[in-house]
Order: structure tokens, then C-alpha cells, then sequence
């Protein structure tokens, strides 16, 4: 299924659409302040086998990262936050950096890594946050890769659409995405570390 949902004003019947796909267990494919990614329910595990199998990796291997709402969200499934790494979230989000914490209890098991940690950030993009809003909970992603090596991110709808309609429950037409990811930074240290250089400059 395609749906094409305005991405200044997203309208909410198409947000509710969409909300009711993921409470059915299906995967989305959604536009991020950053690239197109994956999404589906964090406490939903069959869909998050799913998005292992169609990137082809196991589950210790996928990059997957909870997009929030907001900081209040965020840190319901962060364990406590310093506050140095809270001053740098409240200062760099909303937008495209993705924060790596020591996750909480409220996070579902089969997401914590051997280290008990997690990727979260909060989109500056319209449409994931009012899908996320609709849904009440944080919405599990992973950016969604080409098979180009020089160009490892879909930018066109119309490329996401022939290549992957099939193999998923919903994509969003967002507009055009980003090729470029989101900043990563390693929180859990005693220092904050940059992990990938992307959209966000940022001052560690």
C-alpha cells in the first residue's frame, strides 16, 4: 500500500491508516528529518524479525533506534540520563542525531544489545511525529539502504516504491528524502563520543 501523506500538515485519517497497520504487526517504510528508514512497534517481535530479514542481517547486526515523541518520551526507555548528555539532547533535538544510551527496563528485551544499550533520537519531521503521537509510543526504525555503494540511500518515492512495495506492509510518500543519515554520538561513556558524522554538526 502507498499513501501519500502532506508532510507539513499530515493529515490524520492517513496518520490513523497508518498507526493501524503497525498495531497489525506491519512493517512501514516512513520519511525521517533524515533518510527514508524502516518502522514498526518496539514491543511487536515478528516485525522486528521482519525488518532483520529484509536488511539481511541479524538481529545484533541491525541498527535499529527508537524514535521519540519527545525528551519526557525518550527518557522513559533511556536509564538515567547524565546531565551533560541531557543538556546535549535538549539542545540538538528536535533533529536528525541519534543518541546511544543504556536503555531502561521499559525496554523490550529482545531490543537491548549485549551491552544494554539503545539508539533514540526525536525527528524534526512532521509526519513521524504525528504517526508517533497517534501510536503513544516510541516507533522502532532503521534507515532504509540501496544496494549502491555510492549512493546508499533512497532520496526518490518512486525508487522505494518499485523496489520494496512488495516486501512491505505501507509506504509513506513523504516527499523527497535526505541522502545523508543521522549524527551518531555514543552516550553511554564517561565522555560523549562521535560514532558517524551525518546531517548534524555537533560540538563534543
Amino acid at each position: 500500500m502507498l499513501l501519500k501523506i502532506h508532510p507539513d500538515n499530515p493529515e490524520l485519517r492517513k496518520v490513523k491508516k497508518t498507526v493501524e497497520v503497525i498495531n497489525k504487526g506491519g512493517v512501514i517504510v516512513y520519511p525521517t528529518d533524515s533518510v527514508y528508514a524502516f518502522g514498526c512497534d518496539i514491543f511487536d517481535t515478528q516485525a522486528i524479525e521482519k525488518i532483520c530479514r529484509l536488511k539481511q542481517l541479524p538481529l545484533n547486526h541491525v541498527h535499529l533506534t527508537f524514535i521519540c515523541s519527545d525528551i519526557s518520551q525518550l527518557a522513559r526507555y533511556s536509564a538515567h540520563i547524565e546531565t551533560n548528555v541531557f543538556k546535549l539532547i535538549k539542545e540538538y533535538t528536535p533533529g536528525p542525531i541519534t543518541f546511544i544510551v543504556k536503555a531502561s527496563n521499559d525496554t523490550p528485551r529482545i531490543l537491548k544489545n549485549k551491552k544494554k544499550q539503545i539508539g533514540i533520537r526525536i525527528p524534526d519531521n512532521n509526519i513521524a511525529q504525528a504517526i508517533i503521537n497517534e501510536l503513544g509510543r516510541p516507533l522502532l526504525s532503521s534507515s532504509l539502504k540501496t544496494d549502491d555503494e555510492e549512493f546508499p540511500y533512497y532520496t526518490d518515492i518512486d525508487d522505494i516504491v518499485d523496489d520494496w512495495m512488495k516486501r512491505v506492509d505501507l509506504i509513506i510518500d513523504g516527499g523527497t528524502g535526505s541522502d545523508e543519515p543521522s549524527t551518531v554520538v555514543d552516550c553511554t561513556g564517561e565522555e560523549i563520543t562521535l560514532i558517524r558524522k551525518g546531517l548534524v554538526e555537533i560540538d563534543i
